[in-house]
């Protein structure tokens, strides 16, 4: 379950909320008991690993090699 972050848009308040994605966002601010309780977009904390990933598999590789030097025949 996602994190979400809301602030009051009457008292400045800010609180997280553990909650599904399927939940209703919340609207009531506890603290000033108003109904200007906003959802506000914050970063997110995680970093897809593993294999399957972009990063994992799929990055070009070739550039991160070091170059071989030929040696003279």
């Amino acid at each position: 379950m996602p994190i979400y972050e809301y602030q009051c848009q009457t008292c400045g308040e800010q609180l997280d909320k553990l909650q599904k994605m399927s939940d209703a966002a919340l609207t009531t601010c506890p603290k000033c008991d108003k109904e200007t309780l906003k959802r506000i977009i914050s970063a997110s904390g995680f970093r897809l690993k593993g294999t399957g990933w972009y990063e994992t598999d799929f990055k070009n590789k070739k550039a991160s090699e070091p170059k071989k030097k030929e040696s003279p025949d």
